[in-house]
């Protein structure tokens, strides 16, 4: 496996880890940027790979929080609506993706499609933002079930490319009443069952096709995912702790604007 390969491996971890939990979509992300570098026929197992580094860096920025939940179910009523808050949320994606990800990923999954979600995702977070704001919920903790349902089918719109599981979850949790800190870490939180069940699922669906050889590849781009990733949460909650979601969604309009014209010229030939 020669060393392009490798630098290869590590760009698309480093998108990953960066892009999976700002809401600026890391599916469409490593979308355009496999496109680009030409990585996508081998994408499909590696994905696989940073999609778990990235889970594994939430489970240790939050571990003192899991640990207590899971050692607090018996005893605790808050840790048992939390696990439960997560159930919840996860389950509306769970049974859509079951139903329809095959459709999605033949109609969706290419570098225009990624542009058009973005774009209008980025609308939506300036109209999140700059409309009339009604806190209610100031704690993950005090986050109802039903609260807990509807950000589960916000998360049903990430299916999409382009427009952004934390991005769907966040601006979702802050329409029904969330705090922004809020709606950001109970998204972290979401991400664990849901991309773990994800990262699984597709381990299993492509696991003929692993390979020893490989390892190098995955070690790689696991590594700089999780370490980006890691870095990316820490940032964000500081972040939003004074600060609006705006700068990320003129960030989604631009890339997805760029995207748009140098299809519609021809300066690159997307491949998807």
């Amino acid at each position: 496996m020669d060393a392009l390969f490798l630098a290869k491996a590590f760009l698309l971890g480093l998108v990953e880890g960066i892009t999976e939990f700002l809401p600026v979509s890391s599916t469409g992300h490593l979308i355009v940027v496999g496109d680009l570098i030409g990585f996508f026929n081998e994408g499909k197992v590696f994905e696989v790979a940073i999609q778990l580094g990235a889970i594994l860096a939430v489970l240790f920025q939050y571990r003192q929080r899991f640990v207590s939940v899971a050692t607090g179910l018996r005893s605790e009523p808050k840790a048992r609506r939390f696990v439960l808050n997560l159930l919840v949320a996860f389950l509306p994606a769970a049974i859509m993706g079951l139903l329809f990800i095959k459709q999605i990923k033949f109609y969706f999954f290419n570098p225009v499609s990624v542009a058009g979600a973005l774009i209008i995702g980025g609308l939506i977070i300036l109209y999140a933002e700059r409309r009339p704001q009604c806190v209610r919920v100031h704690d993950v903790d005090d986050i109802s079930w039903r609260d807990a349902l509807k950000v589960g089918c916000a998360q049903v719109l990430a299916m999409i490319p382009g427009t952004s599981r934390s991005g769907a979850t966040i601006i979702g949790g802050m329409f029904l009443g969330l705090d922004r800190k809020v709606a950001a870490e109970f998204s972290f939180f979401l991400a664990v069952p849901t991309m773990f069940a994800a990262t699984f699922y597709d381990l299993y669906k492509h696991r003929d096709v692993l390979s020893l050889s490989d390892a190098p590849m995955f070690i790689v781009g696991f590594l700089a995912a999780f370490m980006s990733a890691l870095l990316a949460v820490r940032v964000l909650v500081k972040f939003v702790a004074s600060h609006t979601y705006e700068v990320f969604a003129w960030y989604r309009i631009v890339f997805g604007l760029v995207i748009l014209v140098t299809w519609y010229t021809g300066l690159v030939n997307w491949a998807n």
